[in-house]
């Protein structure tokens, strides 16, 4: 599926991580710094050419102002499917981490929380198909190259894949601040986990909550009630980092 991506980050992970995907490269015709130089060397090491042109031709394309003067056609891989999805567990030598996030609409969250995801080492993202936010060029460009390494499965019945993941012994642990089963830190991480974020604003749905093993909360000492999905994301994945490296 061919899509515009852009930004500096997005399309470099782009030409290094899935260069035969990569189909042109658009530079806008004042940017000469360095950051752009080397980029332009990653295109042309791959056979591209990237064309000069101006700020408007990128606004138009990229649809947006924010795009740091580069934009790239990419031909979107096809995307992960369940079948995927239990390969993936099945083949990884480690306690598999996953993360699900339930219904989240906003494309900067996604973004932010694949980005996050990468780093932490998670096996997967897994998300509704329905009422939540796809990889739009905005999500790839959040997520600053993340969105062409980290898998992320789009499934029609997010409980029904809880269901299945569960046979294959995935502890489902999902955040709320009505908890009543401990905080966040209070939590054994070590084993086979799926950390499930709610919705901006809504939480968690109740289906899905009550399909979740557990419900965690992260403390929280000031005024503010809860934290932003992708802020909440990081919090929990990195304390599954500390523990299993601890």
């Amino acid at each position: 599926m061919k899509t515009l991506i852009n930004g500096i980050h997005a399309v470099e992970s782009a030409l290094k991580n899935d260069p035969d995907n990569v189909a042109q490269v658009w530079i806008a015709e004042n940017k000469r710094n360095q950051r752009v130089q080397e980029l332009i060397n990653h295109a042309q090491k791959r056979g591209l050419i990237a064309h000069r042109t101006d700020g408007a031709a990128l606004d138009k394309m990229a649809k947006t102002h924010q795009h740091q003067g580069v934009v790239a056609e990419y031909n979107a891989p096809t995307a992960y499917n369940e079948d995927d999805l239990m390969d993936l567990i099945a083949k990884t030598d480690t306690p598999p981490l996953l993360l699900v996030l339930d219904g989240v609409t906003d494309p900067h969250n996604l973004g932010a929380c694949l980005r996050t995801a990468e780093g932490a080492g998670v096996n997967a993202v897994i998300a509704p198909k329905d009422n939540a936010v796809g990889l739009t060029p905005a999500a790839r460009k959040v997520a600053s190259g993340a969105a062409e390494t980290i898998p992320f499965i789009q499934v029609t019945n997010l409980v029904r894949t809880m269901e299945k993941l569960k046979k294959e012994g995935i502890w489902f642990i999902g955040t709320s601040d009505k908890s009543d089963d401990g905080d966040l830190y209070t939590y054994d991480f070590k084993t086979p986990s799926a950390i499930v974020m709610g919705a901006e604003g809504k939480g968690l749905r109740r289906l899905t909550e009550e399909h979740c093993d557990t419900l965690v909360s992260i403390p929280m000492a000031g005024q503010v009630s809860s934290l932003n999905v992708s802020v909440a994301t990081g919090v929990c994945l990195y304390e599954v980092v500390r523990q299993r490296q601890a």
